[in-house]
């Protein structure tokens, strides 16, 4: 029995070439998500930290007792920072670093009052903020 070549049954060489291209299509798009998914999960990362740091901040100021219902130096108006970030911040993300100020108003209309605006900001490949705003009551 002989057999002719259009009897013979396969894949011609076009056909291999392009199942290959659309399984590198499909690779290089999987790759992309892959590289889209490890960006937000930096980013989240960062927000998660900036966001500890700046409840941890406002606890802090919170916290401050009012010594004979005066206002202490760190709660004067102006702009203040919090100093060196916490190690442990700096340590849970290498490579990104923090910064934390806060500034202190006086509130309009309660003169025993002050608002209090705490600022987190990072850079990672944009700078990106976190803030809170707080008042604080000096009732004695």
């Amino acid at each position: 029995m002989i057999r002719t070549i259009r009897s013979l049954e396969g894949f011609s060489l076009m056909e291999v070439l392009i199942g290959l291209i659309l399984l590198a299509i499909g690779l290089l798009a999987i790759a992309s998500m892959q590289v889209t998914s490890v960006r937000g999960s930096f980013f989240s990362a960062n927000l998660m930290q900036a966001i500890f740091l700046g409840q941890d901040g406002l606890e802090t100021l919170k916290s401050l007792s009012l010594p004979g219902g005066n206002w202490p130096a760190s709660l004067s108006e102006g702009q203040h920072n919090f100093g060196q970030t916490p190690a442990d911040a700096s340590s849970a993300i290498p490579g990104t670093n923090f910064t934390r100020v806060y500034t202190v108003t006086q509130h309009s209309t309660l003169h025993a009052a002050r608002i209090i605006r705490i600022a987190v900001n990072w850079t990672d490949r944009t700078s990106h903020t976190v803030s809170y705003t707080t008042t604080r009551t000096n009732l004695q």
